[in-house]
């Protein structure tokens, strides 16, 4: 089996190296660099090819979000996971519109740090449940209710409990189990939000479904 080539960007030496610490225990992840900012990273991504950056978001000189952004213009093929704090919520909801494919938070567990890894290696987004609560919760805060009507909402009925369950966190097994449908089908779904919303994954599709005021808090 492949390593999973992974790129750790912080600007923190001790976390990159816990980091470190960590992923190396697993024989199937390959630590091909560390980057201290987002310029740094993105200097080293062309000839080190990981599947995976580990991005921060606060760094002094080049930010992550800027380095996102660069990211998924220039190299779409590399999964980024964003590492962040509990008190970045709006930065967080600025990464998935970027299309950051998950979150890690600093003083996550092995298991998670691990299982997102492997998800966002497998171009899968892994967005666990009480982030998405921290998110939706702020967007409801800044946001006027809107009425979900046919111009704001694009989506189907279907669809729209479709991105509801992603948002929750639920895999396309899980989906398919709770609406009663194929995982053939909920893919397909997935498939046609992102091409309504002109976007390529489904952290940036339940981004886009916040702001428009179509997902709740509610599960």
């Amino acid at each position: 089996m492949t390593p999973v080539r992974i790129l750790i960007t912080d600007d923190h030496l001790i976390v990159r190296q816990g980091l470190r610490l960590i992923l190396e225990t697993a024989d199937d992840i390959e630590i091909v660099g560390e980057a201290a900012d987002g310029a740094e990273c993105l200097r080293l991504a062309p000839a080190l090819a990981p599947d995976v950056v580990l991005m921060d978001l606060q760094m002094p000189g080049m930010d992550g979000l800027t380095a996102i952004g660069h990211l998924r213009r220039e190299y779409p093929d590399i999964s980024i996971i964003i590492l962040t704090t509990y008190n970045e919520d709006e930065m967080m909801l600025q990464g998935l519109q970027a299309g950051a494919r998950g979150y890690l938070l600093k003083d996550t567990d092995r298991e998670t740090l691990l299982d997102t890894v492997y998800a966002a290696a497998k171009g899968e987004t892994m967005l666990k449940p009480e982030i998405l609560q921290r998110v939706l919760a702020i967007q409801q805060t800044q946001l006027k209710p809107t009425v979900q009507n046919s111009e704001n909402n694009p989506l189907t009925d279907r669809e729209t409990e479709v991105l509801q369950a992603a948002a929750l966190g639920d895999r396309n097994k899980e989906i398919a189990y709770k609406l009663g449908i194929s995982e053939r089908t909920v893919k397909a779904h997935l498939t046609s939000i992102y091409n309504k919303f002109g976007v390529d994954s489904r952290s940036a599709a339940v981004a886009i479904g916040m702001q428009k005021g179509l997902l709740t808090t509610g599960g």
